[in-house]
Parts: structure tokens; sequence; C-alpha cells
């Protein structure tokens, strides 16, 4: 069911393949008008049509939920470790008296507002709830809203772990609108976070500009490169990765012929087993690979081409030439599954290639740098010269007066 296949022919996964959104753009632009114009009127509307909702009421109530004292032992294990990697990542403010006079620097402030989209579908995801709360809580954001439609005993007991009142029962292009635009019952937020499908996708990609996003997510991914290792570590990573959803994708890299069929058949034994076969077994089949690469160099290049969500590598020394991922898992003890819930980096990670361009949602999401300049008057004086021509040069007059006023020119 696993493929083994050459890297010369593996072109269809070293290629980054577009996200199509268009067709789910095109289903969702409506959603997005409407609920612009209605408010809440069409978020309930939308709401029943596509959730079963049969409230009167987005607002959830706030109230403990019952879960098992196991469960509530893993949320304090949980977050106590995302908010201790979270405040790593904060800026801090910085000052720096140049000698010439120039005083420069810069101010860190929270966003005021932001909105974390919980998935539950298939899978409800109350850690995706900590990992899109707590930094927003560790960067000093006041008002944090959370959206999801069908939110679970647990999603509710860690929203109410984290003091978070704001909880509304929408889901998809309803629920991005309402929290871009505003309505009477759901607060405009800055900032819109959090994994979901194709429309929630669609939906983020149109409201880019309107509203901030994360990232336009598309189906989740692994690569892992390994020329010696447990093929039962390896088929069971691979596996995680594809019971999330039949468009999820799991590659495995390696230079290890005897690896490779190793794994194929410790998937097919572990696939005997899981519960979650029907979903795995599918992303297995059609989206998933081992490639036997030529050196573990060429791995390491296919995977910067493929610049995947998680990157799980055997050996560290390879760390120094990984470019591009959403993070990188190393060494046998370090499966990505620790990284969805407990060690303290993020789970919500860019996907189809976008981490080429980024890394996983941080605390420093949830802020801005606010540059600051002071000079004074003998540091306005020096560097007169070099404003005044260069304003001139792109024939902007006022621009070099107001230097030249101050000059007593």
């Amino acid at each position: 069911m696993l493929r083994i296949i050459s890297l010369s022919e593996a072109q269809t996964f070293v290629t980054r393949k577009t996200v199509r959104l268009a067709e789910a753009e095109a289903v969702v632009a409506p959603i997005l008008d409407a609920v612009r114009k209605r408010g809440d009127e069409a978020v309930l509307e939308y709401a029943r049509k596509f959730d079963g909702f049969e409230g009167a009421s987005l607002l959830v109530p706030t109230a403990e939920s019952r879960v098992s004292p196991a469960f509530h032992a893993a949320l304090d294990t949980a977050a106590k470790n995302i908010r201790e990697y979270a405040a790593l990542q904060l800026p801090r403010e910085r000052w720096v008296d140049f000698p010439d006079g120039r005083r420069l620097g810069y101010i860190v402030r929270p966003l005021e507002s932001m909105g974390a989209y919980i998935p539950a579908g298939r899978y409800p995801l109350p850690s995706t709830l900590l990992m899109t709360v707590i930094p927003a809580q560790v960067a000093g954001v006041r008002t944090i809203c959370v959206t999801s439609p069908h939110p679970s005993a647990e999603i509710l007991a860690a929203a109410n772990f984290l003091g978070v009142d704001n909880i509304f029962r929408i889901g998809g292009a309803q629920a991005m609108a309402a929290l871009a635009f505003g309505t009477a019952t759901v607060p405009k937020v800055d900032r819109i976070v959090g994994p979901g499908n194709i429309y929630v996708a669609a939906a983020k990609k149109l409201l880019a500009g309107e509203v901030g996003i994360d990232f336009v997510a598309g189906p989740t991914e692994i690569v892992i490169i390994a020329e010696d290792a447990d093929p039962r570590y390896i088929a069971a990573d691979m596996l995680a990765q594809a019971e999330h959803d039949v468009e999820a994708s799991s590659i495995l890299l390696t230079t290890s012929r005897s690896l490779a069929e190793s794994v194929v058949l410790e998937v097919a034994r572990q696939l005997e087993t899981l519960p979650t076969a029907p979903v795995a077994c599918e992303a297995i089949r059609n989206n998933s690979a081992v490639i036997l690469c030529p050196s573990v160099d060429a791995a390491v290049e296919a995977s910067n081409q493929l610049a995947p969500e998680h990157l799980a590598i055997y050996d560290a020394s390879l760390l120094p030439m990984i470019q591009h991922a959403g993070s990188v898992f190393v060494g046998p003890s370090s499966p990505e599954a620790a990284g969805d819930y407990a060690t303290g980096p993020n789970h919500v990670l860019p996907t189809s290639g976008a981490a080429r361009i980024r890394g996983g949602l941080s605390a420093a999401d949830f802020v801005k740098v606010i540059s600051v300049q002071e000079l004074t008057s003998s540091a306005l004086q020096k560097l007169a010269p070099a404003i005044m021509t260069l304003a001139r040069a792109e024939g902007l007059e006022a621009h070099a007066r107001s230097v030249e006023v101050r000059l007593g020119e």
C-alpha cells in the first residue's frame, strides 16, 4: 500500500502542489458578504444550515465541563510548557544611543483582540485551543474569542481552564466573517488564527487585509529523513500524520532500501489494529511514499524543496542544512505527536510549502514592534544633507523644507 519510489520518480511529491482554493472561494465569498451586511442574522442562518445549530444564542455559556482528572492534569502540563516557550518568543523592547545623537529603538505592543478557530469535526482539538490562546495571552492580548462549530466537553474545559469567556458555537466561513467584521454578538478582532477545512482556509485568504491571519493552511504533512532507524517509530509517525485527513501526506526520505522495505511492512502491520485506519489508509495510499535518495544531501535538498510542515530528522548533524520547515523534530525520542500536545512549541504550522516564508504560530504574531526615533539637533544637522538630497531627488520639496526649517535655513 505504501509505495517505494526513487527520487527521480517523485517529482509529484517534491514539487509542491498548489493549494486549489478557487472553487472554495466562490462558495464562501457570498457568505462573507452576507455576514458583513447582515451580521448575526446571517451568521445564525449559516450556522443552522451548515452546522446544525438549533439554539438562539451563538455565545456558549461558560460552565465547568465534566472531564477526567487525567485530562485536567494533561491540560496543566501542556499549558505550562506552551506558556514557557511562548514567553521565549516575545520580542523585547530595545533602545540604542548612537554617538552621533540618534536614539533609536522599538516598543512592543500587543494586539487588542484575536480570534481562534478550533476544529471540531471528526476530531475535536482542545490542544489547538491551547496552542492558539496561550501565545495571545502571553503577548497581552485583552480580548480573546474562540469559535468552534461543535465544541466538545474537552474544548470547553480547555477554554475554562484558560479563562476564556468569549466562546461562540460557529464554524466555517461564517465564523471567519463574524470575527473579521464583528457583529452584535461577536467582537471584531485584529487577527484570526487556527486551522480549518478548505472553506475556512478560503475565507481567511479572502479576508486577509480586512483582518490579520496566520496563514492559509492546506492538508497536514510530515517528512522524515532517516538512514538507520527503528522502522516501528517511523511507521508510527507516518500513520500519526495520515490519520488526520485523507489528504494528509507522510513521506520518508532514505538512502536505505532495507529500511524502506521494513517501514512499508511495519505500516501495513500497524494499520491492522489502528482505529483510524479508514482515514489513514487513504492518506497512505494516495499521498504518501518512501522515496529512495542517492545520498543524504539529496534527501535534505528534497526536503527543503518540499518545505514541510513537520520534519523529523534522526541525525542531529543534518540540522544546519535544513532551510525550510515548519517545525523540526530531532532524534528517535522526539515524535511529532509530542509537539502536537505538550513540548511547548506551537502546532499551528505553515503547510503547502508556506514554511519557505515563515515558521509556526508564536507569541510574536500577537504583538506589534513599533520603531521609535529621537534625534538631537546635532544629529539632524549631520543627516540633513542626505535627507534633503534624497527628498529633492524624489520631487518631495516639503520633505526637504521640513528639515531646513529646523536648521534655520
